[in-house]
């Protein structure tokens, strides 16, 4: 936008209000800080981005547990960062910036590929094969980055579990692990020390709805029901499907939870123990939990490593609220695990953008809770990436970061203009996006835009968790919606 310049001989034709906005730009000029007036509400469509914020506390910040989190609730954390408990282990370090992207990609491949029913689907898979696979190094793996600690058994043990909103088995690695085990920081699951553990025998119901749940057909061992699961090129669990108590708070503790218990597990899952399913299919928590939260829960993913949010389950606080707002599931996602979304456009700095409904309409969309960078049409990222930089086009570019192609190098400043990112869903619902889920910071000469383009027009778009953070997600399974509150957390 062009910068109108007044003399101050004019000042004294203006009317009272036009007065007003004069001494409020000449007030700002003095502060020496340019800004897009466009009305009274101009500055709601800039964030500013203090450099100074852009740096990572080593330590955890305990104090930044969600506004909203409640007694049914579970501390969030990133399995990465100084609040896991998997960060004791000083033998692992995080992957790099690559790694990540990488391991993001090969979980966006399979979420595709999954859903797009082709020839070769995991479905045609038995758990034969996946028992059988060799010991790979586990480098596309896609499951998930933050996890939450429960309690299973009797007495129960502890376990660190990457919660997965595209999974829908809870499984964790068990005693006396017949195939193979990863590391993990916690001790494994010994199903011999728990009085309330039984195997699933095969010729059950619950046996019979792994397929569903999986993708695989299940097998037998001694009338044992044996489950197969697989997240990736290399990232598998198979063993035994058993009930169990599981204790997630002192207020919720559930018998007879069905979940796998893993003998031969093979993925980079940071450390922890195993994965909680919080997908839509039968076996999921959410669902043998429904008759005490009627499948609603929520969650919220803190703004960065070092920070703790928050998963709820049941309704939460601002269930009912005005300040959270819902759309309705799609239902052009056939797969029953994932959550689908109906994006009906985007706006950047308050300009909705010329984007044909048509491109959202073939992709489709989903919420995951485990990828990392929201994925769009082409067309749909070609046209958010054009107005971003043409209103970035004061700053300096800087290097392409893996699938990021929009970054800039901020070294020379200390606060700095970022347009505002919206969303826009089926039912009317508006979400700007934080912040800090606009961005994706290496450093601060290498800042990027943290969206990438899918390869295909008709591939699946994803909502991925660098957007959702410090949102207040619920989902509501009974009431087949999705909603967004803003300030779920820091």
């Amino acid at each position: 936008m062009a910068t109108m310049i007044v003399p101050n001989s004019i000042a004294f034709q203006l009317s009272a209000n036009s007065l007003f906005f004069l001494l409020l730009i000449i007030f700002c000029s003095s502060c020496k800080t340019t800004y897009a007036f466009q009305g009274t509400k101009s500055k709601s469509f800039h964030h500013i981005l203090h450099l100074n914020s852009l740096l990572q506390s080593a330590a955890c910040n305990s104090s930044t547990q969600g506004l909203h989190h409640q007694k049914s609730s579970l501390q969030v954390v990133h399995k990465h960062g100084p609040c896991s408990p998997l960060h004791l282990d000083r033998a692992k370090t995080p992957p790099t910036h690559a790694e990540t992207f990488f391991q993001d990609e090969g979980r966006v491949r399979y979420i595709q590929s999954r859903l797009a029913n082709k020839s070769g689907s995991k479905a045609d898979v038995k758990v034969t094969d996946v028992a059988n696979l060799p010991a790979w190094d586990g480098r596309v793996v896609g499951s998930g980055n933050y996890i939450v600690t429960v309690g299973i058994g009797t007495p129960k043990k502890q376990l660190s579990l990457i919660f997965d909103t595209g999974s829908d088995i809870t499984w964790t690695q068990c005693e006396p692990c017949l195939g193979y085990c990863y590391q993990q920081r916690d001790a494994k699951f010994d199903p011999s020390v728990s009085s309330t553990y039984s195997n699933v025998s095969c010729n059950s119901v619950q046996c019979s709805s792994l397929l569903s749940a999986t993708g695989y057909l299940p097998l037998c061992s001694l009338s044992t029901c044996v489950y197969g699961t697989q997240y990736g090129d290399s990232s598998f669990s198979t063993g035994f499907f058993a009930k169990e108590r599981l204790t997630l708070t002192p207020f919720d503790v559930f018998d007879n939870f069905l979940f796998g218990c893993g003998q031969n597990n093979q993925g980079l899952f940071g450390g922890a123990a195993g994965l909680l399913g919080l997908g839509r299919d039968q076996l999921s928590l959410p669902s043998q939990t429904a008759r005490k939260y009627n499948k609603i829960f929520s969650y919220c993913l803190p703004s960065s490593s070092s920070s703790i949010g928050f998963l709820t389950l049941g309704k939460c606080k601002r269930y009912g609220s005005k300040s959270v707002k819902f759309t309705p599931l799609s239902t052009s996602i056939q797969d029953s695990s994932f959550y689908g979304l109906d994006i009906t456009g985007i706006s950047v700095g308050g300009k909705r953008l010329s984007i044909s409904a048509l491109v959202f309409t073939t992709a489709g969309a989903i919420i995951d809770s485990g990828t990392v960078i929201t994925r769009l049409p082409p067309d749909a990222y070609a046209a958010l990436r054009s107005e971003f930089r043409q209103r970035m086009r004061r700053y300096r570019m800087g290097r392409e970061l893996s699938i990021l192609d929009t970054c800039y190098d901020f070294s020379k400043y200390k606060s700095v203009n970022i347009p505002k990112i919206s969303f826009f869903f089926r039912g009317g619902v508006k979400l700007t996006i934080p912040l800090v889920g606009t961005l994706y910071v290496a450093n601060v000469s290498q800042v990027c835009l943290a969206f990438a383009a899918n390869s295909d027009a008709s591939d699946l778009a994803i909502f991925g968790n660098t957007q959702q953070k410090t949102l207040q997600v619920i989902y509501d399974g009974a009431g087949g919606r999705v909603g967004f509150g803003t300030k779920g957390c820091y």
